[in-house]
């Protein structure tokens, strides 16, 4: 009775609301759904999933707090927050070093880097169009670029014998491949800094693929929301900074970038779209309206962003408290024998577990998975949900918890692989099954789905 109901129900919506092309039905939102059923407090839950699944900067999110403090009139809504515009592309500039100029008239704000990457989908391409997208990429890829759109991900394969680095072999392979299956490619999109390699593209790997897209005539859509968070060298360079060195046709670059990885605000939901092209960025700020950032949160960032004592300062500050945080979690991960890919920029780790498997398959990599979130209590996304295409690689967190909760999640990391010299005892079949997600009302500036959350003067909302 119950499931005749069920389906009765699901006839009278549209088929947008009743297919499962949102892309949520993955191991890296069902590791959200355990911390959610479970989650660590040091106090009050010290047993529960510790939150390494969800790349936020809390890091440096005292410097914001302190600065909110010191500039109450900020959160004062009036005309000011037109000139978000210009002071945005003036932080985008210095977060990039100064290397490139933004023009204010190409920015068009949306809901969040999710919002600003569907807009850019919508502009650019057809139901049954594709884009080229280098792997392992972002797991929400499919829901922010497919599920409305009705566009299609096409993976480029990268192999960890070259780090992961995307190649204009692999990109002709992709290309050629979807041409033979009769696919219309649309464009290139990835996310520079890399999500979840934590690395960066050189000059020479950007020349080549701006020199491909221009060869094929598709675009190409650079993610560049993680772009302040490079610690150490090589330094990041945008897309716009190799593009305008070059001949090429500028109408098909876009950029997408938002506040919420280098600035630690994922709870303002401010994106951005930058676009070379007239047309695109016309017909994205008539999308816009679906995604408005209010007058109060543009009058905000305003004052911050146009503040460069405070900017210069939190940039510098944010990159050496990252730089500190890899190195005391990865030296705790190798002295356990794990090791991870070497990386420059991001909140997280690409951990490299393969010797943990039972076998070296996806099969193996979705057991050690479920023993990690089950018994070992840490949220951590396999390879897998990434479309990763070799088994035993996780991404994992270390920006959005204190350095206790770190400590806490290498002990217990340490006491798994010591346990694990032994019988693997953990190589048994285990299943979890996880209630639906539930939003806490805590005060943040966070994503909803922050751990144990900092104290905000500014918001106090389910989010």
């Amino acid at each position: 009775m119950e499931g005749t109901k069920k389906v009765k129900s699901q006839a009278l919506l549209s088929k947008l609301a009743t297919s499962d092309e949102h892309g949520e039905n993955s191991p890296y939102f069902d590791g959200w759904k355990a911390y959610d059923k479970d989650p660590f407090h040091p106090l009050t839950n010290p047993n529960g999933v510790i939150q390494m699944g969800l790349a936020e900067n809390q890091l440096s999110l005292d410097m914001v707090l302190d600065w909110i403090k010191a500039n109450p009139e900020a959160s004062i809504c009036n005309a000011e927050g037109l000139h978000a515009f210009k002071n945005m592309a003036l932080f985008m500039e210095k977060a990039r070093g100064e290397r490139v100029r933004f023009d204010p008239d190409r920015i068009v704000m949306a809901g969040g880097a999710t919002g600003a990457n569907e807009v850019a989908i919508f502009c650019l391409a057809n139901e049954g169009d594709a884009f080229l997208v280098p792997s392992p990429y972002y797991p929400a890829f499919n829901r922010d670029l497919r599920w409305r759109t009705k566009v299609r991900l096409l993976p480029v394969t990268c192999q960890s014998s070259n780090n992961f680095q995307m190649t204009k072999e692999d990109l002709e392979e992709a290309y050629e491949n979807a041409q033979k299956a009769n696919i219309k490619v649309k464009g290139v999109i990835l996310s520079n800094p890399s999500n979840p390699l934590g690395t960066t593209m050189d000059k020479t790997n950007l020349r080549s693929l701006v020199t491909f897209i221009n060869e094929k005539q598709i675009h190409l859509v650079c993610d560049e929301i993680y772009g302040a968070t490079v610690f150490r060298s090589p330094r990041f360079v945008s897309i716009s900074e190799v593009a305008e060195e070059m001949e090429c046709n500028l109408d098909l670059i876009h950029v997408v970038y938002s506040l919420s990885k280098d600035m630690g605000l994922p709870g303002f939901r401010v994106g951005i779209l930058y676009s070379y092209n007239d047309h695109v960025v016309s017909c994205a700020r008539k999308q816009s309206s679906f995604g408005l950032v209010s007058s109060q949160t543009q009058h905000l960032l305003a004052k911050m962003l146009l503040d460069e004592e405070f900017t210069d300062k939190y940039l510098s500050e944010s990159r050496r408290r990252l730089a500190s945080r890899y190195d005391s979690f990865t030296k705790g991960l190798k002295e356990v024998g794990i090791g991870c890919l070497e990386s420059n920029a991001g909140l997280y780790c690409w951990m490299d577990l393969r010797q943990l498997l039972k076998e070296p398959t996806f099969d193996g990599e979705m057991e050690l998975w479920r023993v990690i979130v089950n018994e070992v209590k840490l949220n951590v996304s396999p390879g897998s949900s990434f479309h990763c295409y070799e088994p035993g690689w996780f991404r994992v967190c270390f920006a959005n918890m204190d350095d206790e909760t770190l400590e806490i999640a290498l002990g217990r990391i340490r006491m798994f692989v010591e346990k694990g010299k032994g019988a693997k005892s953990w190589q048994r079949n285990l299943k979890l099954s996880f209630s639906s997600r539930k939003m806490a009302t805590s005060p943040r500036i966070m994503s909803p789905h922050s751990p144990i959350p900092p104290h905000s003067p500014l918001l106090r909302a389910n989010n």
